[in-house]
């Protein structure tokens, strides 16, 4: 018998993802593994049974389990990974957004110094009390819509105390924090003023002086750069992310997004974990993707708020590139937090089908993280990480425009919103 601490029974759709940690693509990017009138238990952290309700009697001791959630019925997913968010940051940038809805160009905005380095001077006049409590405040909403693993992003500091001082506040906070936070260097996300012309200066200082030390102290998984016209070439964020890969870290490429800069080709050639945006990527490219292990990271939350070409769902899946699906979070061009949302525009804007959706939205995102070995479906081993729905089939996630059905969210042992049982565990409470 399987000894457990924890046991959801009465599941009418188990939404496992069960299958392959690898990048899911081809008929895989569909596959959501479903069991019904499901069943699964969890020690601590971890899930150690997944099966029929019919047999959690005969597979789990019982008399040690100190809560069984009779989930009557409802459906329970994987919890949602967002792999590329912006929460760091010093305010919000809603007098650009009215800008931008009388007529002006988020290019155009950004050209006369609003856009990032409009955050960056926000930023580094913020106080780290401000940055973190900004921070949890986001990351709260982000659970509250279903998001249990998240990458945070530095990005707007530019120079090198205040993009130290964004990644300690995220070095701070994961120990103590529900969701899995997995931090991501973007320094090169923007040429600051200082070193407006020149930007192969900026990433000089950067490669010599910021990576070594974000290196020694263990400060961020990945490092990331903006490849976009009038931004950094890409000669220039292939000499970056080089240099980056060589000193041990993952790479991640904004990618394609205004301009088809070749981004998504860097990111093969370098063979980042992923390459995000893509609006504006090339079929030459698209080809190229399919046949790498670089997953495609598609933000459709951006695409609508600037009000730009939805990214390439459809050509990606049928050209074979494995797909994720982020919020993009930040105070510029997609101040949204919630993933449900971006699984509707998946499906209605980017001709993604309610299964690729969903797969990208969970375990392709966690591939993304390299985190796939815990993270993005209920397996045997995997962290417990779950959401229950007040539904009982799976496509409501998409159906339901906005207004996602969540009951419960769970995070290893930490149960955030516990309404199925008459609790609430307010977010930031262990």
């Amino acid at each position: 018998m399987i000894s457990a601490d924890r046991v959801l029974t009465n599941i009418g759709e188990l939404v496992t993802m069960a299958g392959s940690p690898s990048l899911r693509r081809g008929s895989a990017s569909a596959e959501l593994s479903i069991i019904e009138n499901g069943a699964f238990a969890f020690e601590g952290s971890q899930i150690v049974w997944v099966g029929s309700s019919e047999d959690i009697a005969s597979k789990v001791d019982l008399c040690d389990v100190i809560d069984i959630i009779d989930c009557k019925d409802r459906m329970v997913t994987p919890g949602f990974v967002d792999s590329h968010t912006h929460p760091l940051f010093g305010k919000t940038r809603q007098d650009e957004f009215a800008i931008r809805a009388a007529g002006a160009d988020y290019e155009e905005i950004a050209k006369a110094g609003g856009g990032i380095l409009n955050s960056v001077e926000k930023t580094r006049n913020t106080s780290t009390k401000f940055l973190k409590e900004n921070l949890i405040h986001h990351l709260g909403i982000m659970l509250a819509y279903g998001t249990t693993t998240a990458e945070v992003k530095s990005g707007y500091g530019l120079d090198v105390n205040t993009e130290i001082r964004c990644l300690e506040v995220v070095s701070e906070l994961i120990p103590a924090w529900e969701q899995t936070l997995v931090p991501t260097f973007l320094g090169a996300h923007e040429v600051p003023v200082e070193f407006r012309g020149r930007a192969d200066e900026y990433l000089d200082m950067i490669i010599e002086k910021v990576l070594p030390v974000i290196k020694e102290r263990e400060l961020a998984k990945y490092v990331d750069i903006f490849c976009e016209k009038g931004v950094f070439t890409p000669e220039q964020s292939f000499r970056y992310l080089s240099a980056a890969k060589e000193m041990g870290f993952g790479i991640k490429i904004h990618a394609d997004e205004f301009h088809d800069t070749g981004g998504a080709g860097i990111a093969v050639d370098l063979d980042a974990a992923s390459a995000d945006h893509l609006l504006s990527i090339s079929r030459e490219n698209m080809k190229r993707m399919a046949e790498s292990n670089t997953v495609a990271t598609l933000l459709p939350g951006t695409a609508l708020f600037l009000g730009k070409p939805f990214p390439p769902g459809r050509e990606l899946i049928d050209a074979g590139a494995g797909v994720a699906l982020a919020t993009d979070f930040n105070p510029g061009s997609c101040f949204c937090e919630s993933m449900p949302f971006m699984v509707n525009l998946a499906v209605c804007q980017c001709g993604m089908t309610v299964e690729e959706a969903l797969v990208s939205a969970t375990i392709n995102g966690a591939v993304a993280l390299g985190l796939a070995e815990r993270k993005g479906s209920i397996e045997v081993g995997k962290d417990a990480d779950f959401i229950i729905w007040d539904t009982d089939d799976y496509r409501s996630i998409a159906y339901h425009l906005a207004v996602p059905d969540i009951i419960d969210v769970f995070t290893a042992e930490t149960a955030v919103y516990d309404i199925l049982r008459g609790n609430q565990t307010m977010v930031g409470e262990k």
